[in-house]
């Protein structure tokens, strides 16, 4: 069995930004669990990782872009637990910070052009379907699987909260989240259960509740907020900038501009639009991932 062993507390935000403000702000420290298997990607890689294991895969095979958290933590993944690790990487070969890491955790990199990068099924089929040692994981770890390991946080969290929030990009965290919460099919969460938000960072982001829906979890008690994605994914504007550089001094807590930027600047400009009644208490998951900073340095 793999050990997977972390630290993720809870901390109370103190910054300028939410004074005045008649609510109180936490981070699930997720970001702390590892410094490249970080976050959401830990969690959402246990059980694929159990499962490989289990029926004695070596190789792990999955797929990203060329700046993508996912890669670089199924590469240092496989490095921790044995495996071997395979990443078809979509569009023209280039090479970047996060790519070398991969390639440093001994990952092996296959660019493909984004129309064949579509059929990732197909593209596993291809070059390792007669491979029994291989074992095929999603990109960003997409699965129901993962989404099993993300609703342990719940499980964890040391306070009471009215307001649960995460940052999407394919819908699994927040499928995690509502599963910790009870949010099966056939259940609802408890009274004292908090709401549970997400911010996707794509444009179009009411897919990602079909998403959640394609893992077999309702998505009745989730509230999804569309207009913070600042033009597309892994774009910016000087306002989203802005809010980061001044969390980041103001609290010591690093945030970027992919996710979690993207994540906390909702929640701020609710907060200042009075989306929450006094009193509340709002818990943001922050789901790691700052090797993707290394993209955006020409942004600050």
């Amino acid at each position: 069995m793999l050990r997977f062993d972390f630290f993720s507390p809870e901390e109370e935000i103190v910054t300028t930004l939410f004074q005045g403000l008649d609510l109180r702000f936490f981070v699930k420290r997720d970001d702390m669990i590892h410094p490249y298997i970080s976050g959401n990607k830990w969690r959402k890689l246990k059980y694929p990782l159990q499962d490989a294991y289990q029926k004695g895969k070596t190789t792990l095979v999955t797929f990203g872009g060329a700046w993508s958290n996912h890669l670089l933590a199924t590469a240092c993944a496989g490095a921790k637990f044995g495996f071997q690790t395979h990443a078809f990487v979509r569009g023209e070969e280039v090479h970047n910070t996060v790519l070398t890491l991969c390639r440093t955790f001994g990952m092996q990199l296959h660019f493909v052009d984004r129309e064949a990068y579509k059929n990732k099924e197909l593209l596993y089929a291809q070059h390792f379907g007669e491979d029994p040692a291989s074992y095929f994981i999603d990109e960003g770890g997409y699965s129901r699987a993962a989404a099993e390991g993300v609703s342990e946080l719940i499980e964890e969290l040391q306070d009471n909260y009215t307001h649960l929030f995460c940052a999407c990009g394919t819908g699994a965290t927040l499928a995690g989240l509502s599963l910790g919460l009870g949010s099966g099919l056939d259940t609802a969460p408890t009274a004292e259960a908090p709401a549970l938000h997400g911010v996707p960072v794509l444009k179009g982001g009411d897919f990602i509740r079909d998403e959640v829906a394609a893992l077999g979890i309702t998505t009745d008690h989730i509230t999804l907020h569309t207009d913070y994605h600042f033009g597309g994914y892994a774009k910016t504007k000087p306002e989203l900038i802005d809010f980061i550089k001044t969390f980041t001094q103001e609290t010591g807590i690093l945030i970027e501009p992919t996710y979690t930027g993207k994540l906390f600047y909702a929640v701020y400009d609710l907060a200042k639009q009075g989306y929450f009644a006094p009193k509340s208490k709002i818990l943001l998951v922050h789901t790691g991932g700052l090797t993707g900073f290394l993209g955006m340095q020409d942004k600050f």
